[in-house]
């Protein structure tokens, strides 16, 4: 037997060595899934394939790359000549061979998603269209959605359910915008990045001879996390392998429970029928199910709650690590008593189980959710870096909004007047505001004076009035009114609001929350009973107290962080401590879901991955209430936390009462009791008392001189006197 293949199990052997064939691997979470990959490669290898008759697609380069890096370790340098890669990087390696052939040359462009909305606005100017109407982004989603399901469009022109789908959002010629687009790409020999599947696709389905070339010189096809496949990318899949007289010797690794890419186009069909489509090939089904991961109760809890979907293909994994620590379920009172609630645990873990901050992470189904885990971590000097988006008050629509309010407090802002000008557009270009820069310079006044004072033509003139006398109204409404008002006020009238909530798209949906956030902590500094007079509640004072938070003096060579993430963001990660926040009906699962038993089910995938990325310890928390468009909205738990037995729960409770906290676990059944609604506000008690009984100290012979040693409490302390001192 080769050394390789030495240690593997019963299961992961049977995956790797059964090469021949359609091959359908049913890969659980945190069952050696990649080792298998690299294994059935190198396995390949060594009967004798040649490496350039393997391709195998992913969806990462990084995961492309460690995979070579890994199969260069049992085979040598052979391992470079694999077509191995992402689906992009290897059909658009095949597109420039082919290009000709395609009518384009092998020098194309590859437009970026900035590339695509400028050309887009362009071309909605030149049809007489509203912009307001036709956002780039809304509509290069509508495109890309019609690529991906192999709609050209003439064929999307003469759809009368896409023609009504557009009617009904306002948008009713996209088609046109679509035609149009392909023909402008074509002529600047450019492609996007769905044109580089679409059109692969095109050629094989047109030119026999090239896809028999591509037919006969992948062998053996791979397809790493193929549960997140398209249509199109699935097309173009069994277009290469099934055919008359094929082999089918395609092998594709993936878990539906862990499907979670369908607003991206991802069907998780495709998995699920596979079975199905190869069934005539002799197609083989194996499932991996020991998790090496995590222990026991989380891989159960992960059991229970994957059970209530629908539609799945079933398997019951399992593990031979010990039972480990239950899972802590913990309730607040406020989603701000939750951002500390999770910093006071991350402390606890750190000096309990001795982690370092980059073997926790925060999950959270929005990002707009980060902002008060932010705030406290900061509070705590723990160090942390959000993925998948940049910290939350560096995010444009937030600065946006601040922006207006630093002017509205300071006039001669000159970096607030350049960034709110002319945004929302209002008609004011580029050259006016250099003008008006040019003229505070010259005559040394301050830049607000130089507007009234530019030379310009009537028309921008009147503008520029407009634009005074309206941020006039704010600065004279900010000295009677709280900061929340002021705030609500400059959304409104100043069109930002307007703006955002034009854009339909996930992403636009997105910024539209990071928004509405930021409102909300407003709202919460106004309402804050530390906040003591009235006086102290206006705009000014908070611009203050968050000027704290966007000062750039992070460690931005401290590499060692606590992750904050969207779920999305965490596929295909593990941590020693997971915390899942925000665990409430209408936000996990999200309100969009609620009407629809298969959005529903990927929220429960979605909460499936949140859980079974943790190794060892996982926290779940939600909030009796929390803020949304300045309301203060009371919330039941979410359905995934009644869906996981209360064995698998920590009843641990005294050890668990916090300031305006408390463990739900000391009657289980009065939490699904609490699902249909009855929640009420959490006393609020002393500071947590924390237990020690099970305590390990740090090996006494680690410690020097000149190191600093903190308790807990002091560290609380410490972050008492901080808020007290900002504010």
């Amino acid at each position: 037997m080769s050394h390789y293949l030495e240690g593997l199990n019963p299961a992961q052997y049977a995956a790797v060595t059964q090469t021949e064939g359609p091959v359908l691997v049913v890969a659980g979470p945190g069952s050696g899934k990649t080792r298998v990959l690299t294994y059935r490669i190198a396995h390949l290898i060594e009967k004798g394939v040649a490496p350039w008759e393997i391709l195998s697609l992913t969806f990462t380069n990084k995961a492309a790359k460690e995979m070579k890096e890994r199969i260069e370790k049992v085979v040598g340098e052979k391992a470079n000549q694999i077509w191995a890669g992402t689906f992009h990087s290897v059909f658009g390696k095949i597109l420039r061979i082919e290009a000709e052939k395609i009518n384009y040359t092998s020098d194309f462009t590859i437009y970026d998603t900035d590339d695509s909305k400028s050309l887009i606005n362009s071309i909605v100017k030149e049809l007489n269209l509203d912009s307001t109407s036709y956002p780039a982004n809304a509509v290069l989603s509508r495109i890309s959605n019609a690529k991906s399901n192999i709609i050209p469009p003439a064929k999307y022109a003469n759809n009368p359910v896409l023609l009504q789908e557009d009617a009904s959002q306002k948008r009713p010629h996209i088609y046109k915008i679509y035609e149009t687009y392909v023909s402008r790409c074509r002529k600047a020999g450019a492609m996007d990045f769905d044109d580089m599947l679409y059109l692969l696709y095109a050629l094989f389905i047109k030119n026999e001879e090239v896809l028999t070339k591509y037919r006969n010189k992948f062998k053996y096809v791979l397809v790493d996390e193929f549960q997140d496949t398209n249509q199109l990318q699935y097309g173009i899949i069994k277009l290469l392998t099934y055919y008359d007289k094929s082999p089918c010797n395609i092998c594709v690794v993936g878990d539906d429970a862990q499907s979670i890419y369908a607003f991206r186009g991802a069907t998780i069909d495709n998995i699920l029928d596979y079975e199905k489509d190869f069934k005539n090939r002799g197609i083989k089904t194996i499932k991996l199910e020991q998790n090496y991961r995590s222990t026991h109760h989380i891989v159960q809890a992960a059991n229970e709650v994957i059970a209530y979907n629908s539609r799945q293909l079933k398997k019951d994994i399992w593990t031979e690590n010990n039972e480990g620590t239950k899972i802590r379920l913990i309730r607040t009172m406020t989603d701000n008593e939750e951002g500390k609630r999770v910093a006071d645990l991350i402390l606890e873990q750190k000096n309990r189980f001795h982690l370092i901050n980059r073997e926790i992470v925060i999950l959270y189904r929005t990002n707009s959710q980060s902002r008060v885990f932010e705030e406290y971590l900061r509070h705590y000097n723990i160090t942390y870096r959000v993925f998948g988006g940049m910290s939350f008050y560096h995010r444009k629509e937030v600065k946006d909004l601040l922006a207006y309010l630093r002017l509205v407090i300071n006039p001669n802002d000159e970096e607030a007047l350049k960034r709110v000008i002319n945004y929302p557009k209002r008609g004011i270009g580029d050259t006016t505001v250099e003008k008006i820069i040019s003229l505070a310079t010259a005559e040394q006044i301050p830049v607000w004076n130089g507007i009234l004072k530019v030379e310009v033509p009537p028309r921008t003139k009147n503008l520029l009035v407009g634009f005074v006398e309206m941020m006039e109204v704010f600065k004279q409404k900010a000295k009677v009114i709280n900061a929340y008002e002021v705030a609500t006020m400059v959304a409104r009238q100043s069109g930002l609001l307007n703006e955002l909530k034009a854009d339909t798209t996930i992403e636009g949906q997105g910024r539209l929350e990071n928004f509405n956030s930021l409102l909300d902590s407003i709202k919460e500094y106004v309402e804050n009973d530390l906040v003591e007079t009235d006086d102290e509640k206006n705009i000014s004072n908070y611009l203050q107290t968050v000027s704290l938070y966007t000062d750039a003096d992070d460690e931005k060579n401290d590499t060692d962080y606590v992750s904050l993430m969207s779920v999305h963001a965490a596929k295909g990660l593990e941590f020693k401590s997971v915390f899942v926040v925000g665990l409430e009906e209408k936000l996990f699962p999200s309100f969009m879901s609620m009407n629809s038993t298969q959005e529903l089910d990927e929220e429960r995938r979605l909460f499936y991955v949140a859980i079974t990325r943790a190794k060892q310890l996982l926290t779940l928390t939600y909030s009796n209430s929390r803020y949304k468009f300045g309301q203060l909205n009371y919330n039941d738990p979410s359905r995934f936390i009644s869906e996981i037995n209360e064995s698998h729960l920590d009843s641990n409770v005294n050890s668990m009462k916090g300031n305006g906290t408390e463990l739900v676990s000391e009657a289980f059944g009065s939490l699904k009791s609490s699902i249909k609604g009855n929640f009420k506000p959490i006393r609020q008690v002393s500071l947590p008392k924390i237990d020690i009984s099970n305590f390990v100290p740090s090996p006494s012979e680690n410690i020097a001189a000149g190191m600093k040693v903190f308790t807990l409490e002091i560290w609380r302390r410490k972050g008492v006197r901080d808020r007290r001192r900002k504010r």
